[in-house]
């Protein structure tokens, strides 16, 4: 049996390494990590999407992204054949935006954020109080690996001022109950993940590894 290739996009800034714990039968299935590039200077998406889709080198791929890695995947699906585009912790459109999302795109508060920061979680770190916070930052300083300013200012941008309103009902959309960043209220039409975090892809790996498999084969 001929194996599956299946690519996986992480999150906004993130590192392939949010993907450690995934793990497909290795006789049905090849895992590609794909990393994020620097886009260029007022490069749009789909210009971005169609330079990345040159690192897959293969023919009607699975594509698997998080979060922004979500939208990122289903715009790639826009430019290349895909067998199946599965998105998690993620959105099918900017009407499953929830309302702050909405907000920062009509007052552009989103060109305040200082997302220099975000180079020097060390840095930050020293203004954390509370457990929780110090957790957080130390997941910050383990998975975020692209600190780059440009890419972070385009990437905010992007997400926000994503356009697509119409849904691809072939999406397969994968969602936790408990998503601080999009929260399940806002989503329609998902497999819910009981319990799953924005952050589900680290600590429901259990779950993926048992469902990804029959999702991916499931009319393939």
């Amino acid at each position: 049996m001929e194996k599956i290739p299946v690519y996986f996009m992480p999150g906004l800034a993130a590192s392939t390494s949010i993907f450690e714990r995934i793990d497909l039968p290795k006789d049905q299935f090849e895992m590609y990590l794909l990393e994020w590039i620097i886009p260029h200077p007022k490069e749009s998406i789909k210009e971005y999407v169609t330079r990345l889709s040159k690192n897959i080198e293969h023919e009607n791929p699975v594509l698997i992204g998080v979060s922004f890695g979500g939208v990122i995947v289903q715009e790639m699906a826009k430019v290349i054949s895909v067998q199946k585009t599965i998105i998690i912790s993620s959105v099918k459109s900017n009407k499953e935006f929830p309302r702050r999302l909405k907000i920062a795109k009509t007052t552009k508060v989103y060109k305040l954020l200082p997302t220099g920061l975000v180079q020097n979680v060390e840095a930050l770190s020293k203004f954390a109080y509370g457990d929780t916070v110090k957790q957080r930052l130390k997941l910050y300083d383990r998975y975020l690996c692209v600190r780059d300013k440009c890419y972070l200012d385009w990437a905010i941008e992007t997400i926000i001022l994503w356009d697509r309103t119409e849904v691809d009902s072939t999406v397969i959309h994968i969602h936790g109950d408990a998503d601080d960043v999009f929260p399940i209220k806002y989503i329609q039409d998902c497999t819910v993940v009981k319990g799953g975090t924005h952050i589900m892809i680290l600590n429901k790996f259990k779950w993926f590894n048992e469902n990804l498999p029959k999702i991916i084969l499931n009319n393939s």
